[in-house]
Parts: C-alpha cells; sequence; structure tokens
C-alpha cells in the first residue's frame, strides 16, 4: 500500500489551498448511481463554494487510475453502494496513494456487510435487532418461528433500503427472499421493531443531534428517503437529554466496532420500552436534499458547505508514504 494511517491525522484546515486538487466521486455502477449522482454533485457544489481546486469523477466513465493522470491529491468520495461503499473504492485509491475521505477499507467493507456489523455491534454490547440468516427455503419457516410476523427481508450488502421487503404473511416470505436474493447472494430475516426510527450522524468522532424519521409508508424506503416529500424529520429529535447521550455513545461503539470513521450514520429502531436497537451503519451516507447527515449538521450550527469542508478534513489521516 502507498498510503499510511494515522488517527491523529484529522485536523482543521483553514485554507482550500491546503487540501490540494480534489476530486469528488461520483455516480459509479451501483444501483444506487442516482443517489450518488446527486450527492455527488451537492458536495462539488459546496467545495467549490468554499475556493477549492476541485472537480466530478464518474468512476462508471473512466478508469480510476486517471486520478494519477490528473494530479489529484486528495478525494472526496461520494459514492453510495457496493463497488464505492464496500471498501474496493478505498482499496483502490489506497494502491494509487491518493488520500480519500471517510472510513478505510476494513471499516467501508464491514460496513456494507450488515450481517457482519450486527454480530461485531452485539459482541461489544450495541443492541440490535433479532434476525435469522435465509440460506435456503427450510430458512422461511425457521424465521417465522424464530422472529414472528412481520418481518424485513434484507439483502446482506445494499444501502438505501434497495431489495429490501416489509413481509406481512407467511406465503409472501418466498417472494421476498428471492427478491432479496437478486441483489446479494447474503439475506437475512429482521423483526420488525413496532417503534421511532432514529439515527445518528458522526463526525470526526462526535455524534450530532439524533433524528426522529416519520413516514406514511411502510417503511423508510428508497422513495420515502429521496422521493416523497410527506417523509417528516423531527431534529432535535425529542430525546431526554439522557437518552440523547446514550443514543450518541451507542452509535459511536457500533462505528468503532466496525473499524469506521471519519463522518457517517448508524440507525436504529426503539422498542416499546424505549431501548435503541441498531439497525445499521452507513459510512457514505447520502448528500441530498432528503438526506439526513446535512439536517443533523445545521441543528449542531453547521451549513452544508461546512459540513462538506469537515468530511474532506478526514482524508488527512492518510498520507503517501514516503518512499
Amino acid at each position: 500500500m502507498r498510503l499510511q494511517y494515522d488517527a491523529r491525522g484529522t485536523r482543521r484546515i483553514e485554507a482550500a489551498a491546503q487540501f490540494g486538487r480534489v476530486a469528488v466521486l461520483l455516480g459509479g455502477t451501483s444501483s444506487e448511481r442516482d443517489v450518488s449522482l446527486i450527492s455527488g454533485r451537492a458536495v462539488l457544489a459546496g467545495l467549490e463554494r468554499r475556493g477549492l481546486d476541485v472537480i466530478g469523477f464518474d468512476p462508471a466513465e473512466r478508469a480510476l487510475t486517471d486520478l494519477v493522470t490528473l494530479q489529484i491529491d486528495r478525494v472526496w468520495i461520494a459514492l453510495h453502494g457496493p463497488g464505492g461503499e464496500d471498501g474496493s473504492v478505498q482499496g483502490a485509491l489506497e494502491f494509487l496513494g491518493i488520500p480519500y475521505s471517510g472510513s478505510g477499507v476494513m471499516g467501508s467493507a464491514i460496513g456494507m456487510d450488515k450481517l457482519r456489523t450486527k454480530r461485531l455491534c452485539q459482541a461489544v454490547g450495541v443492541p440490535t435487532s433479532p434476525f435469522v440468516v435465509l440460506r435456503e427455503w427450510q430458512d422461511l419457516d425457521t424465521a417465522v418461528e424464530t422472529l414472528g410476523l412481520p418481518v424485513f427481508v434484507k439483502p446482506g450488502s445494499q444501502g438505501s433500503s434497495v431489495g429490501m421487503a416489509r413481509v406481512e404473511r407467511a406465503e409472501d416470505l418466498k417472494a421476498a427472499w428471492e427478491q432479496a436474493l437478486r441483489y446479494d447472494p447474503v439475506v437475512f430475516a429482521e423483526s420488525l421493531i413496532p417503534g421511532a426510527e432514529y439515527t445518528v450522524s458522526i463526525l470526526q468522532g462526535q455524534a450530532l443531534p439524533s433524528i426522529r424519521i416519520e413516514t406514511p409508508r411502510t417503511f423508510y424506503d428508497y422513495e420515502a428517503k429521496y422521493v416523497r416529500d410527506d417523509t417528516r424529520y423531527f431534529c432535535p429529535s425529542g430525546l431526554s437529554g439522557p437518552a440523547e447521550e446514550h443514543l450518541g455513545r451507542l452509535a459511536l461503539a457500533a462505528y468503532e466496532a466496525c473499524g469506521a470513521e471519519g463522518w457517517g450514520r448508524a440507525d436504529f429502531m426503539m422498542d416499546r420500552t424505549g431501548r435503541p436497537l441498531l439497525l445499521e451503519i452507513n459510512t457514505v451516507p447520502g448528500m441530498t436534499d432528503h438526506s439526513l447527515v446535512p439536517m443533523a449538521a445545521r441543528t449542531a450550527g453547521m451549513d452544508f458547505d461546512e459540513l462538506v469542508w469537515r468530511v474532506l478534513e478526514t482524508s488527512f489521516v492518510r498520507t503517501v508514504r514516503a518512499a
């Protein structure tokens, strides 16, 4: 690898020139390409407003090695889903010797793997909702017996709720399983938690104000996240001070357990007793006008342009290794 890592490297950058020439990676080839294009263009515009020397770069349209030819000094990763958020592009950038924003190879790979995320977080005491891995059709009966109904069926490695379904009847479970298999060979069923949904954004080791999400749809799916205007967001979320602090600590513990860092998000459901249960982490969250990290940042007194600047600061934990 041509980059060396030092967790103490993140620091406040005062002048745009200190970043050098920057590329925002956007688009890509995953099922979340359209969202990534919107996120990336917003990030690009924010960095331009702050005076950075920055370009957009779509890996679906040109080779990553062109970043070297273009003399790019660092990268802001705005790619969502497999190929951009799973450690693949992070590994390529390590080899090319180009520092990048957010989590490294391991943290990105684990964060994209919902099952490993759940297992690691359980191991460090971050509670998650009960689940059953669906390896073969017999596991469908096991899921109903173990979890009851309704359940959510999820691919193991997609974001933005892609391939995910809420199942109310046992006879519908097979179709939901087969749909999820189109996106990932690993599929699991997860208990439906009949409570409020919360998300905690993370930036440079700090938890931002939590957000409570309400949607008229059956769950917070792709359409609710990026299309509809009737999804409601509450930030501040209305939690008490101690509950807010507890949720923030759980989010940071989940991130640390997965080896994730820099910035991102952790999503939770609150059960009937008020206990938060982790759903997943997201190491490259959306940056669209519907997105949650910018919303939390605003509540913390940070505008969008400052947010994308602060995210780019996380690239300084990686530096080019001396020859």
